[in-house]
């Protein structure tokens, strides 16, 4: 007599485990979006400064000023290392604007259920969803000129304030955009 599995248990077990398993990228996936204008003259662009920045977020471990500063480090530090000086104050060829906030939201998942895995059930989870939005303008004709909006989602705003060093080195990594 064979001791085992049949095969429609076995199937079942891997679509189980690879649910899983795609669930689990899906939770601690960072998206980065990146937008701009085609006509600007990313190589004419030398310089940039810090002139705004906004934290819009209810907990007070994302809203404060050590945030804040800690955002302008690693934009700072970016930039520069893509080839740009900072101004502290004065002109700059780039003004650069931040937010960054969290939000709850409710996302749906699937699981597998039913008799042998063949249905499937929705459930709702909630997230703490952390954005960050970095906006270079050029100063002269006051128009945005490269965005980007990079998002991690978390289960609590400790996890989404220790990925946001990680936020910024992905989306300004994209920096300068080559126009196709």
């Amino acid at each position: 007599m064979k001791h085992g599995r049949s095969s429609g248990a076995k199937i079942t077990t891997m679509r189980t485990i690879l649910l899983v398993l795609l669930t689990a990228f899906a939770a601690f996936a960072q998206k980065v979006n990146i937008e701009f204008d085609p006509a600007a003259r990313f190589p004419a662009y030398h310089t940039f400064a810090i002139r705004d920045g906004r934290l819009n977020s209810r907990n007070p471990a994302l809203n404060g000023e050590l945030v804040k500063k800690r955002i302008e480090a690693d934009i700072a530090g970016a930039l520069t290392a893509r080839g740009l000086a900072m101004v502290p104050s004065g002109p700059a060829d780039l003004n650069v604007r931040y937010t960054f906030g969290a939000a709850r939201a409710m996302k749906p998942e699937a699981y597998p259920a039913g008799w042998r895995g063949w249905g499937t059930r929705i459930v709702r989870v909630p997230y703490a969803e952390g954005t960050l939005v970095i906006d270079l303008r050029d100063p002269t004709t006051h128009a945005l000129v490269w965005r980007a909006i990079s998002s991690v989602e978390k289960s609590d705003a400790l996890k989404v304030e220790s990925k946001i060093d990680d936020m910024v080195k992905k989306a300004l990594r994209k920096y300068p955009t080559k126009p196709k």
